[in-house]
């Protein structure tokens, strides 16, 4: 009987896990494997080394937060208001170690601090922007008007967390919902 070997990506996702947690110092091998139960012997099978595995977690990440959102929304069909619409309800509702805004959040974090990651979040924030001036432009014909729109949504995909406000008697919920039925006039 063979040794079940831990998949791949469970190394890459717990990595993830590991920087939204605790920034890309928290991604050590010795922890990762303690966290998914497994000797690190396992994780040499796969990686060359911890950077291998940070590069990997970064390639995850960059296809999860753009390229694998805008197509599964554009698989799904529809015109441009349907799209945003699918679009915004699968940003509200993506909150797994890739996909989340906490992973977003600590890849913000990291490329502060490295050149590197910070070439690769310019990548997938022009190519969310890209896409959101795709759609917003098939609704308004104001180039001024798309780019604020655009701004505003990821501004408040990325910021609505660090806002602490009341809404004078209504939910953040309320309010977002009306965010969206203003973008999407």
């Amino acid at each position: 009987m063979g040794v079940t070997r831990t998949p791949r990506g469970k190394w890459i996702e717990e990595g993830l896990r590991a920087l939204a947690s605790g920034g890309p110092e928290a991604v050590r091998i010795e922890v990762l494997a303690q966290a998914l139960g497994v000797s690190k012997g396992g994780f040499y099978g796969y990686f060359r080394n911890r950077e291998a595995l940070l590069t990997e977690m970064l390639d995850t990440w960059e296809r999860a937060a753009a390229d694998e959102v805008i197509e599964r929304v554009e698989r799904a069909g529809g015109d441009a208001r349907e799209r945003l619409e699918r679009l915004f309800t699968l940003a509200s509702a993506s909150e797994g170690p890739v996909t989340g805004v906490v992973a977003d959040l600590a890849v913000r974090d990291w490329a502060r601090r490295d050149e590197a990651v910070a070439e690769r979040l310019h990548r997938v924030d022009n190519r969310r922007m890209a896409y959101l001036r795709s759609l917003f432009s098939a609704i308004c014909a104001d180039e001024s008007e798309v780019e604020v729109r655009c701004m505003l949504a990821v501004s408040l995909r990325i910021g609505n967390q660090f806002i602490a406000v009341d809404h004078d008697g209504r939910s953040r919920a309320e309010v977002l919902e009306l965010t969206r039925k203003w973008l999407l006039r």
